[in-house]
């Protein structure tokens, strides 16, 4: 019995590469062409008409805080001034992370979180190439050193609940656009987690701790190669530090991390 929970939970985990996730993905694509035609798209955030254009408002998209240089060269963190090439904000420096770099293209404010929470669970995939441009426009320093994109995996039962892995659409979006492969089914969430909202920064570590793992017959895929974790949203970093530690201990030679959206405190000493 326990073999046949384990095939089906294998079966379900590796949806998102397979034919009939490409076929699910197609067919929603035209479903949503034909919507397009009878209700053209809102923007996510103020739910203004959008008419030919994708994404945001024009309105909106002027408003969304992109994060640029100056930042920390470790973790990513927009510093309030630029205090030199190559140093690191205070969180790099007392609580280093296992991943070596993380890059964001916009904080997490309302209307970042918007676009977030449209594409996540309103079913908005049109959002995918715009996200995934502006990651790989953040990310290209990564990108252009890394072996493959790896999406962190979502477990079979929220994947069969939500019907696709927003980290996994993520990173074939930047694929197109940086020409990076992407590693599917080589890092396994196995443990079914709680949703990490409303947990403190310590609380979120413990929910995830052993979360996450690199199956033996994987290993070949990680060991020496350098590897870009995507993702939708970093927050405490706690998803993301625990995947680092599971592809580092399988062999892989650095990674990094790319989300779209970051939560920065509104009030931060840069050094």
């Amino acid at each position: 019995m326990n073999e046949l929970i384990s095939a089906s939970q294998d079966k379900a985990e590796n949806l998102a590469p397979s034919r009939f996730t490409q076929f699910r993905g197609g067919l929603r694509a035209v479903l949503r062409a034909a919507l397009d035609i009878a209700l053209p798209p809102l923007c996510p955030s103020c739910r203004a008409p959008l008419g030919d254009g994708a994404g945001l408002c024009a309105a909106c998209w002027s408003k969304l805080s992109l994060i640029e240089p100056p930042y920390c060269a470790r973790l990513g963190i927009p510093f309030a001034y630029d205090p030199g090439p190559g140093l690191l904000s205070m969180e790099a420096i007392a609580n280093p992370p296992a991943y070596d770099r993380a890059r964001a293209a916009v904080r997490y404010d309302d209307i970042a979180r918007q676009l977030v929470m449209s594409f996540k669970y309103a079913d908005r995939l049109d959002l995918a190439p715009m996200m995934g441009q502006r990651m790989a426009r953040a990310g290209r320093e990564l990108l252009g050193q890394a072996d493959a994109l790896l999406p962190v995996p979502l477990h079979w039962r929220r994947l069969w609940a939500r019907r696709f892995n927003q980290s996994a659409t993520l990173a074939r979006a930047i694929s197109d656009i940086a020409g990076v492969p992407v590693l599917h089914g080589a890092l396994k969430r196995v443990r079914a987690t709680p949703q990490q909202v409303g947990l403190s920064k310590t609380e979120r570590a413990d929910n995830v701790q052993g979360a996450f793992r690199v199956l033996a017959e994987e290993k070949p895929q990680v060991a020496g190669r350098r590897l870009v974790l995507s993702d939708d949203v970093l927050t405490s970093g706690a998803t993301v530090d625990t995947c680092a530690r599971a592809l580092l201990r399988a062999g892989a030679a650095h990674v990094d991390v790319l989300v779209f959206a970051r939560v920065v405190a509104p009030v931060r000493t840069p050094i």
